[in-house]
């Protein structure tokens, strides 16, 4: 009989507990995150022209800008035109992702997960054709050493 009663006193226990808390939850909660959904959309499609012009336009990255300040040391009294920028800019772009891919490439020849500057030094070498790989790769080798300097 101790048994019984025991057996009596856990199991009403748990299944009290275990039916009342779900049944209780789950009446409440769909009803009430409903309600905020539908309260935030009306707030979010109920509002007037102006809210809408406020947004920020997406900032787009180029080169535009160190394109021409080099432009500007080389020759001073010289512009550039829109589209001529906008070819710069798409040239600069894809010889970035050149370089980039080969230096990835050689990084994991290598089994290393980290391109360093050897790494872009090769695939510049490899990439750009002779005395124009020889130019970069002194500009380069000639930055490296003064953000070196200038870190210390």
């Amino acid at each position: 009989m101790a048994l019984g009663k025991n057996a009596e006193s856990i199991a009403p226990a748990t299944t009290t507990k275990a039916s009342k808390a779900p049944a209780s939850k789950a009446s409440k909660a769909p009803a009430s995150t409903a309600e905020a959904k539908t309260g935030s959309r009306k707030a979010a499609s109920g509002g007037n022209a102006e809210e809408r012009k406020k947004r920020k336009k997406a900032r787009k990255e180029t080169y535009s800008s160190y394109i021409y300040k080099v432009l500007k040391q080389v020759h001073p009294d010289t512009g550039i035109s829109n589209k001529a920028m906008a070819v710069l800019n798409s040239f600069v772009n894809d010889l970035f992702e050149r370089i980039a891919n080969e230096a990835s490439k050689l990084a994991s020849y290598n089994k290393k997960s980290t391109i360093s500057s050897r790494e872009i030094q090769t695939a510049v070498r490899l990439i750009l054709p002779g005395e124009l790989a020889k130019h970069a790769i002194s500009e380069g080798t000639k930055s490296v050493t003064k953000f070196s300097a200038a870190g210390r």
